[in-house]
């Protein structure tokens, strides 16, 4: 995956195949740091003895689900923790977590035809500087969300259109210690 180089500096992987995982895992951390190759190590590592990995896509394209996910930032030290949409996003202790990882309903579409369907599609939220950025890989590049104020209304939006899911990733020592 090539990264975009203007952006302020930001790295920003563009969507591939069904890789959104590794794109959301990668933007997040600002880093190529995981492949596809990795991602396969992990499904075969959650599941050693499935003929047909319940971590990934059938058709080996990718759609890697949230225990891959969680397994990667695990092999860092980092936690993604869910977020119960029940409570405030005013609860949130936003000095303490690295970034957002949603799982956001998306069209899909062939080149210019969007068909009646849709998938999920993971994304990332992160904060660099004093402004928060929206790195989906659909996009064409890093979009600002603002600051915490703002951050706030964007994830509330998210997950008020129904099948969203909100994901925390904080280092291990902020998981255990319940401080985010």
């Amino acid at each position: 995956p090539s990264p975009s180089p203007p952006n302020g500096g930001l790295y920003h992987e563009r969507q591939r195949l069904e890789l959104c995982a590794l794109h959301a895992l990668n933007n997040l951390l600002q880093r190529p740091c995981f492949t596809r190759r990795a991602a396969e190590d992990i499904c075969k590592r959650l599941a050693p003895d499935a003929r047909l990995n319940p971590h990934r896509s059938l058709l080996g394209t990718g759609n890697y689900d949230v225990n891959v996910i969680m397994a990667a930032l695990q092999g860092l030290g980092l936690a993604a923790l869910w977020w119960d949409k029940r409570r405030s996003l005013e609860q949130l202790a936003l000095e303490k977590i690295l970034g957002f990882i949603l799982n956001v309903p998306s069209n899909i579409s062939l080149g210019f035809l969007s068909l009646p369907f849709r998938r999920q599609h993971w994304l990332a939220v992160r904060r660099v500087g004093d402004t928060f950025y929206n790195l989906d890989s659909k996009l064409p590049a890093p979009v600002a969300i603002g600051g915490e104020e703002d951050l706030r209304v964007f994830l509330r939006d998210f997950l008020s259109r129904g099948l969203c899911e909100l994901f925390l990733v904080v280092p291990r020592e902020v998981e255990e210690s319940g401080a985010w």
